[in-house]
């Protein structure tokens, strides 16, 4: 049996252009962890080339994983992106759990951590650091804090915001998604041209090994490096998601994949390469991150180099432009996978509705909204990354063999594009995905019980949806 919707009495409108898509692509891909992400990783591995190589290593791994969704893409340009090509490839179980870990994990959880860094960036602008409660508490050997203060009130302010601007036309959240992309390139380019052309100490000298630290740190740490900057790469998955909402996506989807990530392994490389150029490296070990919470990103650090007085209040500014983009993006991309899961009769029947005003999913903008709330204030903004990118990475390594999957039960499927240096550059996506996964498990016990845990929360509900369809007359189901 073809997998596909069912025919609902108002339907998704196709208004998102090729710009749209490429756009789609950058604006959430972009969002908080290039003007973050290094200070962790340094941390991790004490050296700035280990970090730029983790940087360079990551993009062409998610550009090795987006030139075969750019395959599956184009073969199944429908709604849910790779909730579709799970369920034509390993059936409804799986494609099920990858649609729950979104919902409940990855989508959420990008949402909410978005949402924090938001109000991070927002704190070097404005006075906006009052604390009403505090509790630290332990969990698998790790120091965890809990906050709650008026950072937790802006983080749940600017989901509403921008969930309900999706609940307008989809042309609507295209266009602001294309003005936001611009913006933030333009942005980050300024920042990088600053830091270039004017830094004051601004040396090549900043990027040699610093004394005491041995060349190499060994492979655990370096893959834990590696998984910081594979969350700055985070959403490169998403656009596919509204596939069914793009005009002629046979060709756009796997361009605007294709296009839109290039251009953000290009902007993220020379932006952290900037970073390292600006500072000692002291100066970005101890910049923003959960060891050193109320310090400046590194990114404000390098732009204080070459405007000292207002560097950090304008790249705040930038930062802040950055997340809105991301935010838009993920909220807008997002809530289509609960939305298809409802419409194969997989989830709860209210997530499949379209507005018959707007054609859009509104209940499901609005609930995957309510649950992202939640999780924003309840951790800090890299154990909710490092959550997000261990649960995900389990489904992309999946989706990635679904494309030898779909070439043996397809074989003459219309593909308008096919993923290059096929089989090789799929394997090695694979393998690299599979051996990040259990390093993470090793190295960080706590996000990866917590998103395993997450994963297998949905089996009860896949048997009972699964169980409640089969009592219910088939119905017809189209493209």
């Amino acid at each position: 049996m073809s997998h596909s919707q069912t025919t609902p009495t108002a339907q998704l409108d196709r208004g998102l252009t090729l710009s749209h898509t490429i756009s789609l692509v950058v604006g959430t891909v972009i969002g908080t962890g290039v003007f973050l992400k290094a200070t962790v990783m340094a941390q991790t591995v004490g050296s700035p080339s280990l970090v730029l190589w983790a940087w360079v290593l990551a993009g062409l791994l998610s550009m090795a994983g987006a030139l075969t969704y750019a395959e599956l893409g184009g073969l199944l340009p429908r709604a849910g992106g790779e909730y579709a090509y799970l369920l034509e490839a390993y059936g409804e179980g799986t494609a099920f759990l990858y649609g729950w870990m979104r919902f409940v994990m990855g989508s959420a959880g990008s949402i909410a951590s978005l949402a924090v860094g938001f109000a991070t960036f927002l704190a070097a602008m404005l006075p906006i650091n009052h604390l009403w409660a505090e509790y630290t508490y332990h969990a698998f050997g790790q120091t965890l804090v809990w906050r709650f203060g008026t950072q937790q009130v802006l983080a749940l302010g600017v989901i509403v915001l921008l969930s309900a601007l999706n609940c307008g036309r989809v042309v609507l959240g295209g266009r602001v998604q294309l003005l936001m992309t611009f913006l933030k390139v333009a942005g980050i380019a300024v920042i990088v041209g600053g830091i270039f052309l004017f830094s004051k100490g601004g040396t090549l000298a900043n990027l040699a090994r610093p004394d005491g630290v041995r060349p190499w740190s060994g492979l655990a740490p370096f893959g834990t490096a590696m998984l910081a900057a594979l969350w700055a790469y985070e959403g490169w998955n998403q656009m596919p998601m509204v596939s069914a909402e793009v005009q002629n996506p046979t060709r756009n989807v796997p361009r605007g994949l294709i296009i839109g990530l290039a251009l953000v392994v290009v902007i993220y490389c020379v932006a952290n390469f900037s970073y390292f150029y600006a500072l000692p490296f002291s100066d970005v070990l101890t910049s923003n991150s959960t060891t050193y919470r109320d310090a400046l990103p590194v990114a404000a650090r390098a732009a204080q180099t070459f405007m000292a007085r207002y560097g950090a209040t304008l790249v705040s500014l930038v930062f802040v432009i950055s997340t809105l983009g991301a935010l838009n993006g993920t909220i807008l991309s997002s809530a289509r996978v609960p939305y298809a899961m409802a419409r194969d009769r997989l989830f709860f029947a209210p997530f499949g509705r379209v507005s018959a005003g707007t054609h859009v999913p509104v209940f499901s903008i609005v609930l995957q909204g309510v649950w992202a709330s939640l999780l924003a204030i309840s951790g800090t903004y890299d154990q909710l990354t490092d959550c997000v990118v261990f649960a995900s990475w389990i489904f992309y390594a999946l989706v990635t063999t679904s494309v030898f999957v779909l070439r043996r039960k397809m074989p003459q499927a219309e593909r308008p594009y096919k993923t290059l240096a096929y089989p090789f550059l799929p394997i090695v996506f694979v393998l690299v995905a599979s051996w990040l996964v259990w390093n993470t498990i090793h190295t960080r016990p706590l996000e990866s019980s917590v998103g395993l845990g997450l994963i297998a929360a949905g089996l009860p509900l896949y048997f009972y949806f699964r169980k409640s369809r089969a009592s219910m007359n088939p119905a017809s189901r189209t493209d």
